[in-house]
């Protein structure tokens, strides 16, 4: 089905080939990934990127933070197209009116900097970005982590919110040139087989071992002839959870049509691979071979065919529990009594969002149950449109209709389902989701006052067949049913109707509308000549999400106070965190005011001279995680550590580039440690980093420091800070990107 090979290779004559007749440096610059990312690159150099982005898309999540800081750093109209989209909150009942104040702002900001408006419930995010802002050979910008576009010919990359605020402040994304990896697909997908089972079966294959961390995945082959450009998208989307940077496909006729659909065939450009192009890797998909497939809570790769699921449901959901159980010592996790009358059952079935919820999707998930019903007992099965065009056409078709009679529900354009905002389970509830995502949490339980329900995810043909069985979790190759591929038709109208477009008509006299939650971020220190940090959190975990750190639901709407919403750091995972935390930054305020807290100088004479180091170290707290930061692009994943005195990561490694890029955005020290290193220390355990700005600002990688043991002990440690630019260096020093900004405004 897939093959990961670890070596170099050329495509010649459209195969992959050892040899060729140029060399692979020669060959390395005639892939799509090389001729798109130099296009953009304005530093001279081919191997040190510094891009501008051809346009920047958000959702409500993100963007009042985001336009907070440009503001806050001298922005005066946005200088690309910029869309804000309102996806996220729309429909979350949660804090009075401070989501749709948040749409206001949006609107207002819309106007005065010259933005694209698109109102609650028209699209989610990347729908509308396909549908009218991806081109060939573009690069787009987007503070959402699914920012992928590759199979339309643009290359996207998913950020923090402070990459965006660098470029509407005319600045640049930096990165060391990427490994670029072929994707090469042979055969075509059985019946009953859809995008979710390829992409799910690509991130089992390669997440675990990181073999495309920060790579560029360039799909060619001709395997991709015969996929229809939804099923392109929808595997192209999933490239994320694999934790490459970004992605590029082949465009072909159906790339074109759909430029041609969407009435802008200006945009479509054809792309393929240069003659003797070389990878630095290289992964080969049968597609014939790929079967419906099933991931099992808690990360996309934990994935096993559903032929495989079925066969060991037993084994497979006691492990579920066992996990469970370690992660949610107060949930009490039960999902084997799933297991009855012959098979596994689930509770709830819903297909969503931007991987999910697109016209082919949908088509053929009607296919499947049109006739038939969904039961009459606990199962239910929920479907969202991506947007309100691709409502329309399955409305006009009769797909809307037929999934009505059947009992399943149509709901809005909304990204709900994907971060827990929408169709939280019922305590132990089993829910099968075409979705991006079944990280812990995300489906919107509180496992910290005992709840608990189960994410997995599935394609949305096998969630209809499943449907169609009454809950009874089925593959839909186990289903006969003829699919009959509809041609989409794209109501333009419907946007022309309702959005605003406002990106090159600028209004400085347009006041922003700021709601009572809408507040500015709170000021941050420099980096001071010493620094020691608290241990608030130890996380020994494989891997540390981005929505461990902040949880995603509800929460988000706090997203535009960053002191209220700094309040749900770690919440959901380490509860002591936060109050950890906000003691060692009333410590820091003392001592900034003048006092010398007991405390502080009972750990300074540990090192050195209390009465000297108060003045000259800065006093925080910290995280330790093995692998942080693998999940959404959410800043608030850093900031909101900032707000509450963070200082620094200590990791084995950085789950993702763009989680660190936020770290070192916010001030945060990203120190990493050398994998044999243990770090057997406890919350309440500090770290004394002598000398740490003259190391920043030297460029200094290899940093020895100090553990204060709190039970009295003192041990050596190295800490690492390697690969940072000169950008990077000084945003540290100033103590966030904001004050980099400010201070170079002056």
């Amino acid at each position: 089905m897939i093959t990961l090979h670890d070596h170099g290779t050329f495509l010649t004559n459209g195969v992959p080939q050892a040899d060729a007749s140029i060399s692979p440096a020669e060959g390395r610059r005639k892939t799509m990934a090389w001729s798109i990312l130099q296009a953009h690159n304005v530093s001279g150099d081919p191997e040190k990127l510094n891009i501008r982005f051809d346009a920047m898309v958000s959702h409500d999540i993100t963007y009042v933070g985001i336009i907070q800081q440009a503001r806050a750093s001298g922005m005066k109209e946005f200088p690309i197209p910029y869309a804000l989209t309102n996806c996220h909150n729309s429909l979350c009942a949660v804090g009075g009116t401070i989501n749709e104040d948040d749409h206001v702002f949006g609107l207002s900001a819309a106007k005065k900097y010259g933005g694209i408006y698109v109102p609650a419930n028209q699209s989610v995010i990347h729908s509308y970005a396909r549908e009218q802002m991806a081109g060939g050979g573009a690069m787009i910008l987007g503070s959402d982590s699914h920012t992928r576009y590759g199979a339309l010919g643009t290359m996207a990359v998913g950020e923090g919110g402070p990459e965006l605020a660098k470029q509407l402040l005319k600045n640049t994304w930096d990165v060391d040139y990427p490994k670029v990896v072929l994707v090469y697909l042979t055969g075509a997908p059985r019946r009953g087989v859809g995008p979710h089972d390829v992409a799910i079966a690509l991130v089992k294959a390669t997440f675990a071992s990181g073999f495309v961390n920060n790579c560029v995945l360039e799909f060619a082959g001709p395997g991709i002839a015969g996929l229809p450009i939804d099923y392109r998208n929808g595997i192209d989307v999933m490239t994320t959870e694999t934790t490459c940077l970004s992605s590029i496909w082949e465009t072909d006729g159906e790339t074109r049509s759909f430029y041609e659909t969407h009435r802008r065939p200006e945009d479509f450009r054809e792309l393929h691979p240069g003659e003797n192009a070389w990878y630095d890797k290289y992964i080969e998909i049968d597609l014939s071979k790929v079967e419906p497939m099933i991931a099992l809570p808690f990360h996309p790769s934990n994935a096993w065919t559903i032929h495989e699921f079925l066969e060991n449901a037993q084994e497979i959901l006691a492990g579920v529990e066992a996990d469970a159980r370690k992660r949610y010592p107060k949930a009490s996790p039960k999902l084997t009594d799933k297991i009855h009358d012959g098979g596994v059952w689930a509770d709830q079935g819903v297909i969503a969002g931007c991987a999910g919820g697109t016209f082919d999707n949908i088509d053929e998930a009607a296919a499947i149950l049109r006739g038939g019903s969904c039961g009459n007992g606990a199962f239910t099965l929920d479907v969202y449109p991506t947007s309100v065009p691709v409502s329309l056409e399955l409305t006009k078709n009769g797909d809307t209709a037929a999934l009505l009679e059947t009992g399943a529900v149509i709901k809005p354009s909304f990204c709900g389902p994907c971060f827990g905002a929408g169709d939280v389970p019922a305590n132990n509830g089993l829910s099968l989701r075409h979705t991006t995502r079944n990280f812990p949490n995300r489906e919107g339980s509180k496992p910290g006052e005992g709840q608990f329900a189960g994410v997995c995810l599935m394609d949305a043909r096998s969630i209809a067949a499943t449907a169609l069985n009454g809950g009874r979790i089925t593959a839909a190759t186990d289903i006969d049913y003829e699919p009959v591929r509809h041609p989409y038709h794209f109501a333009k109208e419907v946007y022309d109707n309702r959005l605003y477009y406002g990106f090159g008509k600028a209004d400085p006299s347009v006041e922003l509308v700021m709601g009572p939650n809408i507040t500015d971020w709170p000021q941050m220190s420099p980096l001071s000549e010493n620094l020691l940090v608290e241990l608030a959190a130890v996380l020994h975990d494989p891997v540390t999400t981005t929505d461990e750190l902040i949880p995603s639901g509800e929460t988000s709407s706090y997203r535009s106070n960053p002191l209220r919403l700094a309040e749900f750091t770690l919440s959901r995972r380490e509860p002591r965190y936060v109050p950890r935390a906000k003691a060692v930054a009333e410590t820091e305020a003392a001592r900034l005011s003048g006092k010398e807290p007991e405390k502080l100088k009972f750990l300074l004479d540990k090192v050195g001279n209390s009465d000297e180091l108060l003045k000259t170290t800065q006093f925080g707290s910290c995280v330790f995680a093995n692998k942080p930061g693998d999940g959404s692009a959410r800043e608030q994943a850093a900031s909101c550590q900032k707000v509450l005195g963070g200082f620094a990561n200590i990791c084995y490694e950085f789950a993702t580039k763009r989680y660190r890029s936020n770290c070192i955005n916010w001030g945060i020290l990203p120190f990493t440690i050398d994998r044999d290193t243990p770090f057997g220390y406890q919350p309440g355990d500090c770290v004394f980093v002598p000398g740490i700005r003259k190391a920043i600002e030297e460029g200094v990688e290899d940093i020895p420091a100090k553990v204060l043991l709190a039970e009295g002990g003192v041990e050596d440690i190295t800490l690492h800070v390697k690969g940072l630019t000169g950008d990077e260096k000084e945003i540290i020093l100033d103590g966030c990107l904001m004050n980099y900004y400010a201070k170079r405004a002056e």
